[in-house]
């Protein structure tokens, strides 16, 4: 199948959109490259201090008008912008297979998410609304109301460059606060191209901002006092050791979301197919590079005698190594490639790093994704198969740190109680799914496991729009969520106004 058509035509000079305009900020760039196929596809500019800071004033000055506007004047600005991001629905697809290399269909499903987090936004004016109580004492009333504190920061991942913003700045305007996006520089189109239409979609000047850069920018962004909370998906470390701690140390409220090592355990009595269907896309979506890709497979042998559940155990695994040997590995745009490569080389050498790692300490490689082949012509650099590890203990490196790559290590447990038991042990708790037909194991395994996102017969434990995206131990930093009235509470201050009139 060919591929399909470009939206991109040359290589694009990206720019910072400050105060309602386009701007080129004069410093070094740094190249975003198509993965696929190792192009250039833009140059994004790697601003500093100077811009970050004009932003933030720009925001700051926007605020005190968009912060009278009422809630449903903001929200009909996001129903343009809904509209407008659906009119550009394949394009936008398009833009974030070339500059992170997705394929087509999960670029869909990503535009998909993030219009459905925009269209949740545009129910502000009930989302947003407070509480009242007449008579708490005689003639006395109370009310409790929800206002916007200022400009936000937010610090983008490159694994989800279109979506991962609009879990927040949606939400962030229509409660009337102004915002800041600094997307990752490793994939910072769709921002670039998401801008554009906030403009179009009449949002004022100053209300939404992006700003290009790296390291710095994000440090100016933690810093300035004018920025009254921070936003950030990315890695534990940073997020713990960086951004958790500068926010708490500068008075900023912040939603952390961490990395993550997720679980899927298999059950006697899962419908074995459709089990091996759904941990397919859990391992090897986004080739492993997400927050709820499954890391861990755990086959477990409750109620079984040694022999039924080694033969319970092959037939699992077999036909999970089976069907992830037929992966086609290719180009995103081409709509028959199941896979595509991980985002740049340095990325894919850790990967390779982790499966060394796991040879070395005793694990068996029951598929090498070293060995592979692609559909068409294409540059190797990025790209890596399906691997599977057999004889993994919950001990191991490769069992207990986050890969972010196409590795899935198989455990075994002899019951749910050890199953649980790995999870708890594990130091992340971001996603988590159990596999069977019983609903007394199902809700055990909901109620016991310690991780935010619990999947039942789900292979990728996403929340939608309108309910928060959980995590929990070294996965979260912070108290409210992104998504959902969480992140409508973080952006708003709650004030209570007891009133009594002679």
């Amino acid at each position: 199948m060919a591929p399909l058509e470009s939206p991109i035509k040359g290589v694009l000079t990206l720019k910072n959109y400050i105060d309602g305009e386009w701007i080129d900020p004069k410093v070094e760039t740094r190249d975003v490259v198509n993965p696929a196929t190792m192009q250039t596809v833009a140059r994004v500019p790697v601003s500093g201090r100077d811009a970050l800071d004009a932003a933030v004033d720009a925001a700051q000055a926007a605020f005190p008008d968009w912060r009278r506007t009422p809630p449903l004047a903001r929200a009909r600005c996001l129903f343009r912008l809904k509209q407008l991001l659906e009119e550009n629905f394949e394009e936008l697809s398009r833009i974030q297979t070339l500059e992170h290399g997705k394929t087509i269909d999960e670029s869909r499903g990503e535009t998909r998410r993030g219009i459905e987090m925009v269209e949740v936004a545009t129910g502000i004016p009930s989302l947003m609304m407070g509480q009242n109580l007449e008579d708490i004492a005689t003639g006395i009333d109370e009310i409790l109301i929800r206002q916007p504190l200022g400009v936000f920061g937010i610090i983008a991942p490159y694994n989800f460059p279109f979506m991962v913003p609009l879990w927040f700045a949606p939400f962030a305007i229509a409660t009337g606060n102004c915002v800041v996006v600094k997307p990752s520089p490793n994939a910072p189109i769709s921002q670039t191209r998401i801008a554009e239409l906030v403009e179009e979609a009449g949002v004022p000047e100053g209300v939404w901002n992006i700003v290009h850069g790296d390291r710095e920018a994000a440090s100016a962004m933690l810093d300035h006092p004018e920025v009254k909370g921070v936003c950030f998906v990315g890695s534990t470390p940073v997020a713990r050791d960086v951004v958790y701690k500068r926010c708490g140390e500068t008075g900023k409220r912040v939603i952390c979301q961490g990395g993550a090592k997720n679980f899927s355990v298999v059950m006697p009595d899962a419908d074995v197919d459709r089990t091996v269907a759904a941990l397919l896309t859990s391992f090897y979506g986004n080739t492993g590079q997400r927050c709820l890709a499954t890391a861990n497979l755990v086959v477990v042998g409750e109620g079984l005698d040694s022999a039924a559940y080694d033969a319970f155990y092959a037939r699992v695994v077999d036909a999970f190594v089976e069907a992830a040997k037929r992966i086609t590995i290719g180009y995103g745009l081409d709509e028959s490639i199941q896979m595509g490569p991980l985002k740049d080389p340095g990325k894919k050498a850790r990967v390779l790093d982790y499966i060394e790692q796991g040879l070395a300490e005793g694990a068996r490689l029951r598929l090498d994704g070293r060995s592979f082949q692609i559909a068409g012509d294409l540059p190797r650099d990025c790209f890596l198969g399906p691997t599977v590890f057999e004889g993994v203990s919950p001990d191991m490196v490769i069992a207990r740190e986050e890969i972010f790559g196409p590795v899935a290590s198989v455990l075994k447990a002899r019951s749910l109680d050890e199953a649980i038991a790995m999870i708890d042990a594990n130091p992340y708790g971001n996603a988590a799914s159990i596999f069977t037909s019983s609903g007394k194991w199902a809700r055990e395994f909901q109620y016991r496991v310690a991780c935010g996102n619990i999947g039942v017969n789900i292979g990728i434990a996403a929340p939608m729009a309108f309910f928060p995206f959980s995590g929990m131990k070294d996965s979260f930093f912070g108290v409210l969520h992104g998504q959902g009235q969480d992140v409508v509470r973080f952006f708003t201050e709650s004030k209570v106004v007891i009133q009594r009139w002679f």
